[in-house]
């Protein structure tokens, strides 16, 4: 039995792991009943919606389409586009301590994020950390998003990564399933402290 290959990468997610990204941060202040906006974010601003604008589609493009069957909600609808930096609560202090860690120790890091065009350019001035990331690809310039193996291929390809000796964390349980049936290792990000324990278990330069 050969041993499995050193992990010589780590690929993180932003949104959810190195951002804490949520609509609520904006909804919360714009609906009185917690379960109405539950219900708006399932069923108008839902996450099938939103893939589009990860996919690249425009929010002038996106929105009015979705405004034009739910001209109820027109407003609402708008002020996803109007105040999608409302939506970030800040950097996962703890994610961005470990990867800063492993950068020290010579670890490459990349990132590979769902994320609409108008927004990354935004998040990659107002967080330095971002900016240092050794590469980064980004769904709306792919015009494809994570769970599609193909933009994890173009990740390893792009940048010359063994998919054996890469990890990938990522909150979504089927982003990290895609990225394992292409070999690569997987984190789960549940809590900067779990994260940093399981890549100290799979052998990564960091203080336990």
């Amino acid at each position: 039995m050969t041993d499995a290959p050193r992990i010589a990468a780590v690929v993180f997610d932003i949104g959810g792991v190195l951002l804490d990204w949520d609509p609520r941060y904006v909804y919360r202040e714009l609906f009185d009943d917690e379960a109405e906006m539950e219900r708006f974010l399932k069923e108008v601003c839902s996450a099938e919606w939103h893939e589009d604008n990860d996919r690249g589609v425009a929010y002038a493009q996106s929105c009015a389409a979705l405004a034009a069957r739910h001209p109820e909600y027109r407003e609402l609808i708008w002020t996803w586009a109007r105040r999608t930096e409302d939506m970030i609560g800040g950097p996962i202090e703890g994610t961005v301590a470990i990867l800063g860690e492993l950068q020290a120790a010579g670890v490459p890091c990349y990132g590979l994020t769902n994320m609409e065009a108008e927004t990354y350019p935004l998040r990659r001035e107002r967080y330095p950390f971002l900016r240092v990331l050794d590469g980064v690809v980004v769904s709306s310039a792919e015009g494809v998003i994570k769970p599609d193996p193909e933009i994890f291929r173009r990740l390893l390809e792009r940048f010359g990564l063994a998919a054996g000796a890469t990890v990938m964390v990522d909150d979504a349980p089927r982003n990290i399933d895609a990225a394992a049936r292409l070999g690569m290792a997987t984190v789960r990000f549940d809590s900067p402290e779990q994260l940093r324990a399981e890549l100290v278990a799979l052998g990564l330069p960091l203080s336990g």
